[in-house]
């Protein structure tokens, strides 16, 4: 069985799952936005918690966990139901072993954790209390590997991605990941499964562009290389960067080689929001609204029969962003040369009774499983050739 990534609909917002090809099927968390309407069974909207679950392990104390999670970045609608189905403090205190097992807080053996976005958000507004109760579960691991020497045990465990200003992350070297550094396995384990490069939050800009930066959220941008199977050499990309806006993305396309940016799977920036691709007001300007060159040929380095999925509501011929028609258009614009596949979490298998959409690694890249792919592939790559290159000039 190759590595799977499995995309949790969550209308607006992200949860993506990924789970290795190893025998332990060792797991990552980005995100999670679980909503107090899908806890309740009277609600349509799917039970994305209790989805999650089924896919994920439990320990030897019959606790369920993931490996590690990652904050993509500090907004509501990526962090919503933290608190209420994960736990946040050391496990030596856990309590919830004598409750049913579908109410038993997950476990985060390792945090992926950001305090450069963070801080740029909290700049610019307040955060939510299930990204305070993050923040404060990354600062007490913190706390305890700089007290114990880095040697900490799982349920204590952090990565640190990208260094902060005025030398605030200088003193942890054994869990801190610079940007443009490459994370191997997940949690020490799986090494051969996984390599990860760290492309994102960059570092301190100028004051102007900093600015910027926290106006946009900037995300941790990471693209993943997923090896399919135990014996096969190849790596499947999948480029992941939260709510990254178009500055970021320029920034990025300035600051890398293509080739670091290729990927056989993307996660459409900000829901398939055309902020990711233009300066411009899509409800203001329409048909008139200008892409930037920059941003679009750093999401442009896809791979042959390379998929991006929306993590959105559906997407209408309206004036919401996002998700964004046009941002829609854009993007199916990108995948024409290489008869790539564009899909929505919120219309699959269809629009009423949305499910988790799953892609599966494979020696040619990631493929739909088959559950996933109900809807015709032929039609959704169904477009004519377009002239023209996505590589670097």
């Amino acid at each position: 069985m190759g590595a799977k990534i499995t995309f949790f609909p969550v209308d607006n917002g992200d949860m993506t799952l990924i789970q290795l090809a190893n025998d332990e099927k060792t797991s990552l968390l980005i995100d999670c936005n679980i909503r107090a309407a899908a806890d309740d069974p009277n609600e349509k909207v799917p039970d994305v918690a209790k989805k999650l679950r089924e896919k994920i392990k439990v320990d030897s104390d019959n606790r369920p966990y993931v490996d590690a999670m990652l904050l993509s970045h500090p907004d509501k609608d990526h962090c919503l139901g933290l608190e209420k189905h994960f736990w946040l403090d050391s496990l030596d205190k856990y309590s919830d072993d004598s409750k049913p097992q579908e109410e038993k807080r997950i476990v985060i053996r390792q945090l992926w954790s950001s305090p450069m976005v963070f801080r740029r958000a909290s700049k610019s507004e307040s955060l939510c209390s299930d990204a305070k109760a993050f923040n404060k579960e990354a600062r007490r691991r913190v706390k305890e590997n700089k007290s114990n020497k880095f040697q900490v045990p799982n349920g204590d465990r952090i990565l640190i991605l990208g260094e902060d200003e005025k030398g605030k992350t200088d003193e942890l070297g054994p869990i801190l990941k610079k940007v443009g550094d490459v994370i191997y396995g997940i949690n020490g384990t799986a090494t051969d499964y996984l390599s990860s490069k760290l492309l994102g939050p960059l570092s301190l800009q100028d004051e102007e562009t900093e600015e910027k930066l926290s106006k946009n959220n900037s995300s941790v941008i990471i693209n993943f290389h997923v090896k399919s199977s135990e014996y096969s050499p190849k790596l499947s990309r999948f480029l992941a960067g939260g709510d990254a806006g178009v500055v970021i993305w320029e920034k990025i396309w300035a600051e890398y080689d293509s080739a670091d940016l290729e990927y056989d799977l993307l996660l459409a920036p900000h829901h398939c929001s055309w902020r990711s691709l233009s300066h411009d007001s899509w409800s203001k300007k329409k048909e008139e609204a200008k892409v930037s060159p920059n941003a679009k040929a750093a999401l442009s380095q896809c791979l042959d029969d390379a998929i991006i999925v929306s993590s959105s509501k559906p997407i209408e011929d309206d004036d919401n962003d996002p998700p964004c028609i046009r941002a829609k258009r854009e993007y199916k614009d990108i995948l024409r040369d290489v008869n790539g596949i564009f899909k929505c979490t919120g219309e699959e298998p269809n629009r009423t009774a949305p499910k988790p959409l799953v892609v599966e690694a494979t020696n040619t890249g990631f493929k739909l499983c088959i559950a996933a792919a109900s809807v015709s592939m032929a039609t959704a790559a169904a477009t004519p050739p377009r002239a023209g290159s996505n590589g670097k000039k």
